[in-house]
């Protein structure tokens, strides 16, 4: 499993699988080659919510960004 992190705040925000972390990593920019950030916002959620999300992922996201208009994410292999 794979954990994700309000990456401001430490917060856990649940757990995804290895199919979700892969449309993420798919979907999004990563800075490096060893890069486990994301910046979340709306827009973002959008682009992966068009059917390659699961919605258990979207789910998260969306609560994640409920308190803002944007959102640091990390994610943590257990």
């Amino acid at each position: 499993m794979i954990d994700l992190y309000n990456a401001a705040t430490n917060q856990l925000i649940g757990s995804i699988t290895e199919a979700d972390l892969k449309v993420l990593v798919d979907a999004l920019e990563e800075e490096g080659i060893n890069d486990q950030d994301y910046y979340i916002d709306q827009a973002t959620i959008d682009v992966i919510a068009d059917g390659k999300a699961t919605e258990h992922l979207v789910g998260l996201l969306r609560r994640a960004l409920a308190a803002g208009d944007g959102v640091d994410i990390r994610w943590q292999r257990r």
